[in-house]
């Protein structure tokens, strides 16, 4: 039977269940990477899962989350986890050294395999032909222990792209193209595979950005097939042996396909705010703009910093556009001094910002109130940026560069032709730059067992749920609309610092909901827990989307919140609430969400066997005095590990055997 890529992968790795669409199943993972951000809580939890070493064939350690170092707290989870990470035979990519992303693309990914990480752009290296995924840090510490990932077995999504792409029109607008087609919500359950003649046209780098941004789509992962492309860039990085080509059967069968000419693609935005938000960049032309910024672990690669440099040599950036760049990893910085494309830049009046996340999560370069940010990033959710009420744009490269010379939003086809400036050719080089000097190696087994491991007082080993009751008696603190992203739930930016600190950092729970003079969410729900009564919240469709973050879970978790009850949760939010003991809850009719108000006091009886068997649960609104049906989505392992309390008291149950 003709397979795609997907379950090509999916069939090498299967260690449980089926491959039938929709059901659950567990997959072996060969690679494992986390980000500081999400990573000191990962180790954490590996650590008292007591496996010792980790078990795949390859896990890194990345900083490139958290740098601005105001106060001790970064640095001291930079140095557990590069201490940790050694001792726990894990890789680690010190500060400096490169986004999580963009460093693994170049040095580590391998196609054929697969990739878990604790960010939900982990999918970039499907651009490399692997089946990277992202989940929450507590699934890649399992995975590390030589667990089994377990998710829901895909649909399978083809884009078929032909022609290629012409100049002044990015890869970022073909997955802008099809966040126009599919949005950011509806696919979750689903991998995007992309095939055709258009697809050797495009660049390994080129494919991961259109990977990257899978993750807004709300898809498991998104890949592309492994070729001569994948050959030659693996061959500048020094790494040809890691290549093998890996392409769908060409008479796969697919779910759904979606057809798209990259020869007909034009430049394209995500305006705020939401990066399915699309228009035509011809259309916002004359926009006023302020502020530009290119970079993120979307569009940093060397050939979009080049493209850049080209555009700007010679000339000045708009006096009234601030602009900046953040080159995604040490590599792509290191050539461009020495090829003087970064004085190009400079020349023009760029900012030089550190090869890190940084303004993508909000840490610097907030824009200022009223004024038109555009950025290559890949959300532009409210308030990201770290300012509220935000005017960002996601935008290509050529674009963003377009727009700050000359100062309003431009279609950069018009360029050759008001200013005279041509495409730049830029072409991969035939060999990069190789310095791996700032990834730090796992000590040997017999230097590991000794070795110590830095742990600094702001690092706050995480609490366990405590175990479900059989009636939950709780109260409705918060009822939200649609589209509630992890960053509304668990903000990131300045606050950012406080994630190995979870009864610090829980005070900032729903923050973006707080009314200035009243108590926060986190004060109600903690003066709830003092009472043994739970908290819920009520939501809309597409609960939880955006970042992967665990905190979005676990701060919540630990001020008492102990079910959600929303129209859709998504996918890596869902698994996460799962994991730590927090009940995820559909409603059967939509309509009821209407009926519910904030401060109702809800009462859900017979849970425990409910979530052991059934699909679903009668809940009563003893305010509203009526009753309404919520489903239980479960895998018959989401109900086990609901039932232990969790997914660590879970594994190890499982361990114990």
């Amino acid at each position: 039977m003709a397979k795609t890529l997907t379950y090509k992968i999916l069939e090498k790795h299967l260690v449980d269940g089926e491959l039938i669409p929709g059901k659950p199943i567990g997959i072996r993972i060969d690679q494992t990477l986390t980000q500081d951000a999400t990573g000191t809580t990962a180790f954490l939890l590996f650590e008292s899962m007591g496996v010792g070493r980790v078990k795949t064939e390859l896990s890194v350690s990345y900083v490139d989350h958290n740098m601005s170092q105001f106060g001790p707290e970064n640095h001291n989870d930079h140095l557990y986890l590069q201490s940790i990470a050694r001792k726990a035979g894990a890789y680690h990519s010190r500060p400096g050294n490169g986004i999580c992303h963009q460093v693994h693309l170049e040095r580590f990914s391998r196609p054929g395999t697969t990739l878990l990480g604790s960010d939900s752009h982990t999918p970039t290296c499907g651009g490399m032909g692997m089946l990277a995924i992202g989940a929450g840090g507590l699934d890649v510490a399992v995975a590390m222990g030589g667990g089994a990932f377990y998710l829901t077995c895909p649909k399978v999504i083809g884009v078929r792209l032909t022609g290629t792409l012409r100049d002044w029109v990015a890869s970022k607008d073909i997955i802008l193209k099809l966040l126009s087609i599919l949005t950011t919500k509806g696919n979750v359950g689903c991998v995007v595979e992309y095939f055709g003649s258009g697809v050797k046209n495009l660049t390994v780098p080129q494919r991961a950005t259109v990977t990257n941004m899978g993750a807004e789509l709300g898809v498991t992962s998104s890949i592309f097939p492994s070729d001569k492309m994948t050959r030659k860039f693996l061959e500048a990085q020094g790494r040809e042996k890691a290549f093998q080509p890996f392409e769908p059967d060409p008479d796969a069968k697919y779910d759904r396909v979606i057809e798209i000419d990259l020869s007909r693609l034009e430049p394209l935005a995500a305006c705020p705010s939401s990066p399915d938000n699309i228009r035509p960049v011809e259309e916002l032309h004359g926009l006023e703009v302020h502020q530009v910024i290119v970079g993120s672990c979307t569009n940093s690669s060397l050939n979009d910093m080049m493209m850049v440099a080209g555009v700007l040599k010679g000339r000045k950036i708009h006096p009234q556009v601030e602009f900046a760049i953040a080159p995604g990893s040490r590599q792509v910085l290191e050539m461009l001094a020495k090829n003087s494309a970064l004085a190009n830049m400079i020349v023009a009046g760029a900012r030089i910002l550190e090869n890190s996340c940084g303004p993508c999560i909000g840490q610097g370069c907030s824009p200022a109130d009223n004024v038109v940010s555009l950025r290559t990033f890949n959300r532009n959710f409210s308030g990201r940026t770290g300012t509220k009420n935000d005017r960002c744009y996601l935008v290509s490269p050529e674009t963003a560069v377009a727009s700050a010379i000359m100062g309003e939003f431009t279609d950069p086809r018009i360029l050759k032709d008001v200013v005279g400036i041509r495409y730049p050719s830029v072409k991969l080089p035939s060999r990069f730059e190789i310095d791996d000097s700032m990834i730090d190696e796992p000590l040997p087994v017999e230097e590991a067992y000794d070795a110590k491991v830095h742990r600094g007082p702001t690092i706050v080993v995480p609490e366990s749920p405590t175990p479900l009751s059989d009636t939950l008696q709780g109260k409705v603190l918060l009822k939200c609309d649609d589209k509630i992203t992890t960053d509304h739930i668990m903000p990131a930016g300045a606050f950012l610092k406080y994630r190995s600190n979870v009864p610090e950092y829980s005070k900032v729970v729903f923050n973006c909901f707080n009314e200035e003079d009243k108590p926060t969410f986190a004060e109600r729900a903690m003066e709830l827990k003092k009472q043994d009564i739970s908290t819920i919240v009520v939501a809309g469709q597409s609960y939880g989307q955006g970042s992967s973050r665990e905190h979005a879970a676990l701060c919540p978790m630990y001020l008492g919140v102990r079910a959600i009850i929303a129209k859709s949760i998504e996918r890596i939010h869902k698994a996460n609430l799962i994991n730590f003991a927090i009940v995820p809850l559909e409603f059967g009719n939509e309509a009821d969400y209407n009926k519910i108000n904030p401060d109702d006091e809800l009462s859900i009886a017979g849970l425990l066997k409910a979530i052991e068997s059934a699909e679903e649960i009668m809940i009563t609104d003893k305010t509203a005095s009526f009753d309404f049906t919520c489903s239980l989505k479960l895998s018959p392992r989401d109900r086990k590990i609901l039932l232990a309390g969790g997914l660590l008291k879970y594994t190890k149950k499982q361990a114990r055997g």
